[in-house]
């Protein structure tokens, strides 16, 4: 396969257990697997083995404490990157950092020195933190307003770019040979700006892909101002081909009022997979999976998130998507709530059809393995999304079973490779390197 040729981008999900929160009762392995690094490294040899370009570690740096759960985030995503990538060959490793409460010379150190020793294989997931018991975990200032948040991501992105580049030893000339090195391949940064002051320049060279990926996942206007300037792989909620292409438009549009080039955007929303030797068992999956035990469950479930009085409640009457836009100055993250909105402001549909296409707040697949191969070309294809991140229910279980009856056909359909191709994660996703 040549680099020209556009194929199938997927990531996949590896937080802890998988990414339903009540699958954990029906997967192989123990709860002790969490917190074993040689767990982690068997899961990405198996996403080696079905030739993903990531491994993807979310993060929230608190405890969730629900017993009847399993804890989500756990071992620091940086630190998983540096041990996995020095142990599993090719495959990339997207790690979650939150801007509001890092440092950019911190960050911009540790990701750089990672994508150099990886050669080339780190995306970096700068998200805005919304949760107070995050804010309670690094002092006794209250969580910070949205804009003010995304303000400071953004020029907390600003200054990184600056020190990625600040150290290039490709500009150095005739080095005298009682000199180590010419210093004027480094220059400081002097960033002035509202929320941070940087002198600069980094201790740590250019990196192989100029610097690490930069990912971001985020739907409000505040997040979609910072994908536009910043992002480059967007980790996004689509559950339809309308919604999919009014998203990437927006984002698309708003880089070009910021100036960039938008070429330089790809678009993986989250994806999740059930399968089943029919549709029929993939359902009944999906009840177990969800926790719910049941149709009427997966309804009963959507009317209590909902907010919506269940006497009342007609399941098989068409849904108003004005009565489920989300709150822009809610607390909790926009983006994953807007998907529901979206998907029925392009599409009739009522709550018994809508349980079946969303869970977790990502497209829901179920089906036949060729039947999910059929979903996921589908919005491909026409370049609706550029790929998929796939949020497995459990882990590994259903990455076993996506790896080994999912990816060939993805393969026989001349849509995803069979070897790695590309020197780095951005040869890879056909990124452009920054200049």
């Amino acid at each position: 396969m040549t680099e020209t040729k556009r194929r199938l981008n997927l990531n996949v999900g590896l937080n802890t257990t998988g990414y339903l929160p009540h699958a954990w009762k029906y997967r192989s392995g123990t709860r002790h697997d969490i917190n074993d690094p040689a767990y982690y490294r068997r899961l990405s040899e198996l996403a080696h083995r079905g030739r993903f370009d990531a491994v993807f570690f979310s993060d929230h740096p608190a405890l969730l404490t629900d017993p009847h759960s399993r804890p989500f985030h756990t071992i620091d995503p940086l630190i998983l990157a540096a041990s996995l990538t020095a142990q599993v060959p090719d495959i990339g490793v997207v790690a979650t950092i939150s801007s509001t409460y890092n440092s950019p010379y911190n960050l911009a150190r540790r990701t750089q020195s990672i994508d150099i020793v990886s050669g080339g294989r780190l995306i970096v997931n700068v998200v805005s933190s919304f949760n107070p018991n995050v804010a309670a975990n690094f002092g006794n200032d209250p969580l910070p307003p949205r804009s003010e948040r995304y303000a400071r991501a953004t020029e907390f992105l600003d200054v990184a770019k600056k020190l990625w580049a600040s150290w290039d030893p490709r500009r150095e000339g005739d080095v005298p040979e009682d000199q180590f090195w010419d210093a004027s391949s480094a220059h400081s940064i002097d960033h002035d700006g509202t929320y941070f002051h940087v002198r600069g320049p980094l201790n740590v060279p250019r990196g192989p892909q100029g610097h690490p990926v930069i990912a971001q996942a985020g739907a409000s206007e505040g997040g979609i101002d910072l994908a536009a300037r910043h992002g480059e792989i967007i980790y996004c909620n689509i559950l339809s081909r309308p919604a999919g292409r009014a998203f990437g438009r927006k984002v698309r549009d708003r880089a070009v009022s910021f100036g960039r080039d938008p070429s330089g955007i790809r678009i993986v929303p989250g994806l999740v997979v059930i399968l089943g030797e029919t549709r029929e068992e993939a359902l009944r999956k999906h009840e177990l999976f969800s926790g719910t035990g049941s149709e009427d469950g997966l309804i009963a479930r959507f009317i209590r998130e909902n907010g919506l009085d269940p006497a009342t409640f007609d399941p098989d009457a068409v849904l108003d998507a004005e009565r489920f836009v989300p709150d822009q100055n809610r607390q909790w993250a926009v983006g994953m709530g807007l998907g529901l909105s979206e998907l029925l402001a392009h599409e009739t549909l009522t709550a018994r059809q809508v349980v079946r296409r969303s869970e977790g707040h990502h497209r829901l697949l179920l089906g036949t393995p060729e039947e999910v191969a059929d979903g996921i070309i589908d919005l491909w294809q026409d370049g609706t999304v550029d790929g998929y991140t796939l949020q497995p229910p459990r882990a590994p279980d259903d990455i076993v079973e996506f790896v080994e009856k999912v990816v060939p056909i993805l393969q026989d359909r001349g849509v995803y490779p069979r070897e790695y191709d590309g020197r780095t994660i951005r040869d890879r996703y056909g990124l452009p390197y920054p200049v």
